[in-house]
């Protein structure tokens, strides 16, 4: 008799847990053939917060780890994705996504594993001061970080918007692509696996529109990451402006190739860090 296939039942990843959303809704995905694929879910504003609240109990343990060993972990975040690299292809194509995504995204967690414990010495500072006293900047991680990411290149552009908010020591609350989220499962099974602390990373599917406004007006999201179409764009900055939370947003018109060198380094990490600048008397 033959044997019948165990279908897969796709979970978004959250405090280190698999949770299907708190309303039990889902949304059919199909492959390029048209043919039903899984039912993803479609996480709630309920969902949303539940991740803030797992990304900030994660924060200070996170955040307090040496630079290096973040950068360990992200490098071994890059080893897991090599090594299941073909499971991961295979996810990328259920929505006709290119498997080049894979290879460029394992480069991007490796570029950031480097930068890991390089960008203090590059952001901060000794500033000259006309007076007696040592005076100098320091960066610190604001803490909870959206991540808004677009329809298009779902695993590239995601781990390109992830990485460099993480290597500072922020966690992250992110909605992956709504048109393409299977591989946004298949990274949060990885993390789980990995060394990276549940509740550093926390991944949701759902629909834009539904979160999106959560996202804006959320007092406990320090900053706002990613694409947007201008409505949404008007929508973040409204919202955002009540709790005063940095919005960097990429213009979903304006196409973005996420294969370019220029969208990763160090003004990326940059623009999830804050500023610190202390005074001290010489020879106190």
């Amino acid at each position: 008799m033959p044997r019948i296939t165990v279908t897969k039942t796709p979970k978004c990843y959250v405090g280190g847990a698999f949770i299907r959303s708190e309303s039990g809704r889902v949304k059919a995905l199909h492959d390029t053939k048209g043919e039903f694929f899984a039912n993803i879910p479609l996480c709630t504003r309920k969902d949303l917060r539940n991740a803030v609240e797992a990304a900030a109990k994660a924060g200070p343990g996170w955040a307090k780890r040496t630079a290096y060993n973040r950068g360990q972990i992200l490098y071994r975040l890059a080893e897991m994705l090599e090594a299941r690299s073909a499971e991961m292809a295979a996810a990328l194509s259920v929505s006709g996504s290119s498997a080049a995504e894979v290879p460029t995204a394992v480069d991007r967690l490796i570029h950031y594993a480097g930068w890991a414990d390089k960008y203090e010495q590059m952001l901060g500072n000794v500033n000259p001061v006309a007076s007696p006293h040592f005076n100098f900047t320091v960066t610190e991680p604001m803490g909870v970080v959206g991540v808004i990411a677009p329809s298009e290149s779902p695993l590239l552009a995601l781990v390109s918007l992830i990485a460099p908010v993480i290597t500072s020591g922020n966690t992250v609350v992110a909605l992956a692509s709504d048109t393409a989220p299977y591989p946004s499962i298949i990274l949060g099974e990885m993390l789980a696996t990995s060394d990276l602390p549940g509740g550093v990373v926390n991944l949701l599917t759902s629909e834009r529109k539904e979160l999106i406004p959560t996202f804006a007006t959320h007092a406990h999201l320090r900053a706002i990451v990613g694409v947007a179409d201008a409505a949404e764009r008007e929508a973040i900055r409204k919202g955002a402006a009540d709790s005063v939370k940095r919005v960097r947003l990429r213009a979903k018109e304006e196409p973005v190739d996420w294969y370019s060198a220029k969208l990763h380094g160090l003004y990326e990490i940059r623009d999830t860090l804050e500023f610190k600048t202390t005074w001290h008397p010489i020879g106190a």
